[in-house]
C-alpha cells in the first residue's frame, strides 16, 4: 500500500511538471515577497547548553516581544535566482533589529550549478563562491495551499545548526530554489519552518513579471572571497565561542 501510495505521488507530481512546462515563459520568471517571522522565545529554547535562568533573563531583556517581522524577496527565471533583504518594512519599529544594511546576498546559476553569496559576518563581508550543493531532502505526502499555490512538504535537517526543516513548494512552479538556502526541490519553495516556529518564511506576493536588473549582484564591493566550506568553518568557530560563553550562537549571524 505505501508503495502504491508513492508511486502515486511521483506520478503526480510528474504530470504536474509536465503540465506547468506548457504555461507561458512569462510565469517562469518574476519576484516573490516572503515575510519572514523569528520568534525569540522559541529560538531561545532550542539553546540546550544556556541555563533556564539565562535564558530568562535574556528574555526580560526583549520585554513582552518574542516575535520580528520582516521581508524578504526572490527573484527568479528559469535558471536563476537572487535572495535579498527587501528595504520595505514589514512592520513598525525594527529598524534597530534589521540587517538590511548590512551585505546580504544569495545568488544561484543552475544552469552553471554555481552560487555567489555576499554575507556579512562579526563586521567583515564575505563573497562566497562555489558549486551548488542543496540540503538533502525527503519528499513526504501532506499538501496544502501557499500564495494560491498548491505545495507539496518535504523535510530536512541542518545538522551544523541543529535546525529541523519543513518546506511547502509549489507543484506548478518547476523551479528548483526558494528563500535562504532552501533550494534543489522540483518546485518553487513557498514556505519555510524552521524549529517548529522559531523562524518561518512564508510567500505573500507573488508578482510573476519579466525582470530588468534584480537578477543583478553588486559589481563593486570589497568582502574575503572563500568557498562554501571556509564559510562553514568560519560560522563553526563562532559558534563555539558563543556557547562557550553561554550566549545564542545565531547573534551576528542569520538564524
Amino acid at each position: 500500500m505505501k508503495r502504491n501510495t508513492q508511486i502515486f505521488l511521483i506520478t503526480m507530481i510528474g504530470c504536474l511538471i509536465l503540465g506547468a512546462n506548457k504555461i507561458s515563459a512569462q510565469t517562469t520568471e518574476g519576484t516573490i515577497r516572503y515575510l519572514r517571522t523569528q520568534n525569540w522565545a522559541k529560538m531561545m529554547s532550542g539553546l540546550d547548553y544556556i541555563s533556564k535562568n539565562q535564558r530568562d533573563r535574556m528574555m526580560y531583556m526583549w520585554g513582552n516581544r518574542s516575535e520580528w517581522k520582516t521581508y524578504t524577496l526572490l527573484h527568479f527565471n528559469a535558471t536563476e535566482s537572487k535572495y535579498e533583504d527587501s528595504e520595505e518594512e514589514a512592520e513598525p519599529g525594527n529598524e534597530g533589529w534589521s540587517n538590511r544594511k548590512e551585505l546580504f546576498f544569495m545568488k544561484r546559476d543552475f544552469k552553471a550549478n554555481t552560487l555567489y553569496d555576499g554575507m556579512y559576518l562579526l563586521g567583515k563581508n564575505y563573497l562566497i563562491h562555489d558549486t551548488i550543493v542543496p540540503p538533502v531532502w525527503k519528499i513526504l505526502n501532506d499538501m496544502k495551499e501557499v500564495a494560491g499555490h498548491i505545495c507539496m512538504n518535504a523535510s530536512s535537517v541542518d545538522t551544523l545548526r541543529k535546525q529541523s526543516i519543513m518546506v511547502w513548494f509549489a507543484l506548478d512552479m518547476p523551479i528548483p530554489t526558494g528563500p535562504d538556502r532552501f533550494i534543489g526541490l522540483p518546485g518553487m519553495v513557498l514556505e519555510v519552518d524552521i524549529n517548529n516556529g522559531a523562524a518561518i518564511m512564508t510567500a505573500d506576493k507573488i508578482d510573476l513579471k519579466p525582470l530588468t536588473s534584480e537578477l543583478n549582484v553588486p559589481e563593486k564591493i570589497k568582502g574575503k572571497k572563500i568557498n562554501t566550506a571556509e564559510y562553514t568553518l568560519i560560522v563553526e568557530k563562532q559558534m563555539k565561542e558563543r556557547k562557550a560563553a553561554e550566549e545564542p550562537w545565531f547573534w551576528g549571524m542569520r538564524y
